[in-house]
């Protein structure tokens, strides 16, 4: 119950809702201050308004406006019980013959969320991925190519581009494959807008926080690493952004307690062995400038091994 002004009563008084009339009645005088109110609660149990969240069951999903009907077609369910099983079953074996011709695009949008979510990447990549993909299928450039290696490649491609990026091995196994892709994507959607696609820039810092994750190294041993691959780059280091990051890392692991070997830093990276001993060859020279003093001291500096 919940207090509510009465015109009879002329005060505040305790109102009860009766909830199969839609009426809102005081509890002293009986007299009906609201009727017909509408019930914005769920229309079944859950424990949604419990916890003070609204729930997301009560309303179907958005449209997507890549597709032909905006995805607010009707889909028969497989039947559950002897029930109805004939005729639902019937239902779906017709809707399975006509031709839906999103059929395949909604295939490769579950796949390309599935791998999203085992990579944890937020909505909005996961959007453009699916964006990259209909212009492509589009262009009907896609037919014999292998379908899992062109939807990671569309990912890795929506990774670049809201700057996000992600290593092609840490997109799934086939490397070669994706990278080929990778390079045929972003020619023809260069050539369906007539100029070459922004694919954004790639730091070595954008690795290093999921990097040092991997590594379960702790904040401060982080923080030393962010700071450190910022000042790298005032340096020419003719590396690529991964290889730095995983040098940097194998640095500041070094002078802390906590060291990680070398084979430890590759598994984490996915940065051979033998690219992190010639990264680390090429920052050796600077790493009094790289390293912060609060960190490392001149000694300590001294301390690490000459490549």
């Amino acid at each position: 119950m919940s207090d509510a002004f009465c015109s009879d009563c002329k005060r505040q008084t305790e109102v009860v809702f009766d909830h199969s009339a839609g009426d809102t009645v005081c509890s002293e005088c009986g007299l009906v201050l609201e009727s017909h109110s509408i019930d914005e609660t769920s229309e079944w149990r859950t424990f949604a308004n419990e916890s003070g969240d609204n729930d997301p069951v009560r309303v179907g999903g958005p449209t997507n406006p890549l597709l032909a009907d905006g995805g607010l077609s009707t889909v028969i369910a497989k039947p559950n019980g002897a029930s109805g099983e004939l005729f639902s079953s019937s239902l779906g074996r017709w809707q399975n013959r006509g031709s839906n011709p999103d059929r395949g695009l909604i295939l490769a949008f579950k796949t390309i969320a599935t791998m999203s979510d085992r990579l944890g990447l937020v909505a909005t990549i996961k959007d453009r991925a699916n964006e990259i993909y209909k212009r492509v299928e589009d262009q009907k450039s896609s037919r014999g190519r292998n379908q899992d290696a062109l939807l990671a490649a569309c990912l890795y491609i929506a990774c670049r581009q809201e700057d996000k990026p992600r290593t092609v091995k840490g997109t799934t196994y086939d490397f070669f494959n994706i990278w080929m892709l990778k390079e045929y994507i972003v020619k023809q959607l260069g050539l369906e807008k007539g100029q070459s696609v922004e694919m954004g820039t790639i730091h070595a810092g954008d690795f290093m926080r999921r990097f040092c994750s991997n590594l379960g190294m702790n904040n401060q041993a982080v923080k030393a690493a962010q700071e450190a691959v910022q000042r790298s780059e005032e340096f020419d280091i003719r590396r690529s952004p991964i290889s730095i990051a995983a040098a940097v890392i194998y640095i500041i692991t070094q002078l802390s307690d906590d060291k990680k070997a070398l084979k430890e830093i590759s598994l984490a990276t996915g940065v051979a062995e033998g690219t992190i001993r010639n990264s680390y060859k090429d920052l050796y020279p600077h790493v009094s400038k790289i390293i912060p003093n609060w960190y490392a001291k001149e000694e300590d500096l001294k301390n690490l091994c000459s490549p």
